[in-house]
């Protein structure tokens, strides 16, 4: 992929072995890369960081990569993980504008729907449900309507389209809208997020939106790619926690490390590594999920659990031990370091913590009970 057009004077590049260590590689065990097998991501990183956090231009870069980037579950799903957490280590607030527009180009060819996507359209993707606000979808002559309030749009005053959901007589369904149309207003609280403070989320109230179906009722969530877009996700925070666990190495590199800091970059290390280690298991799951067999979508969606189940773990501990190693002075004097710190924060926060386990607990014991084996999965 070229992305001359993004690139941006050498002064982003800070270390001197920053050509082969700032694109973020997922094989866990591969040697240390050679410098030409982490060109693309570094080119990737480059791009990210050269858009100096300013919507317009990664809305930019998000089209782009829209146009180059590999699909999900196409055979190079390890690839687009790779770019996604070279996203997450470069900026958090390019990887989370970028990725809702990668995930609905996605979403978009697994329906069979790409010719809804135009060139210069920029996608948000707006799923979440809130307690008292609900979205209804109504026919309406040869097409249907959007009525109701949704809450949680990101960056939705920027963006050129959504895919959304809303409640129909049938169930849940996804609806592509023009965010640019009349009928839908702003509404809710101000975004006064310390973490990602330039990707506002704000609830949308919508009357009388002309919206296409995506998909058929319930089809958003029970398709495969709804599990490997969560894993995509995770990935972003990979790669931030990556760049964390970075500035602590440099830490230890710039003193004599006593033991509890070995412990801290052990620490690291290990989360790390399992969160790597999750993302090379389950790429050729996902690339194996256009099967259409009996319970291969449950299947999916507890091995994309693991994933996000442990990458949270690793960015969790990341965060815990540069803290615990690196005191107050990052956090205090370097800007970049506290910025990420802030950001992961409340991006992890996608993620609903102990729910989420739970959620993944119970999937784990009625996968085994519908197989009537008895025994345990692991």
């Amino acid at each position: 992929m070229s992305l001359a057009s993004h690139t941006s004077p050498a002064t982003h590049v800070a270390p001197s072995d920053a050509a082969t260590t700032l694109g973020v590689q997922l094989d866990a065990t591969a040697a240390a890369p050679s410098p030409d097998s982490m060109a693309p991501l570094n080119e990737i990183y480059a791009a990210a960081l050269s858009c100096h956090g300013e919507t317009a231009s990664i809305l930019a870069l998000a089209r782009e990569l829209g146009r180059t980037m590999p699909l999900p579950q196409q055979g190079h799903t390890l690839d687009l993980w790779q770019s996604l957490a070279t996203l997450g280590a470069a900026d958090l607030t390019a990887a989370r504008i970028i990725e809702p527009h990668l995930d609905a180009l996605a979403i978009l060819a697994q329906a069979d729907q790409t010719e809804l996507h135009t060139d210069n359209a920029t996608w948000g993707v707006f799923a979440a449900q809130g307690p008292g606000q609900q979205l209804l979808a109504t026919p309406a002559g040869s097409g249907w309507r959007l009525d109701g309030d949704k809450p949680w749009c990101s960056l939705a005053n920027e963006l050129s389209n959504a895919l959304v959901t809303a409640r129909t007589d049938n169930g849940i369904q996804l609806f592509a809208i023009d965010l640019r149309v009349p009928g839908i207003t702003s509404a809710g609280r101000p975004w006064t997020a310390l973490g990602l403070p330039t990707v506002p989320s704000q609830g949308l109230s919508m009357s009388n939106v002309p919206a296409v179906p995506v998909g058929a009722p319930e089809w958003y969530v029970q398709r495969p790619g709804f599990s490997w877009g969560g894993a995509g996700v995770a990935a972003i925070w990979h790669g931030a926690a990556t760049a964390l666990a970075r500035r602590l190495y440099q830490h230890c590199r710039s003193r004599k490390p006593d033991q509890i800091a070995l412990l801290h970059l052990g620490s690291a290390d290990q989360a790390l590594w399992a969160s790597r280690s999750s993302f090379q298991a389950a790429a050729p799951e996902a690339d194996g999920a256009r099967r259409t067999d009996a319970g291969f979508g449950t299947h999916s969606a507890i091995v994309a659990g693991r994933v996000r189940a442990t990458v949270v773990s690793a960015a969790e501990t990341v965060l815990s031990v540069t803290a615990h190693g690196m005191g107050p002075e990052p956090l205090a004097f370097e800007p970049e370091h506290t910025q990420r710190v802030a950001d992961l924060q409340l991006y992890l926060r996608q993620d609903h913590a102990e729910r989420s386990i739970a959620a993944h607990g119970a999937a784990i014991l009625a996968a085994v009970t519908a197989s009537d084996a008895g025994t345990a999965p692991w």
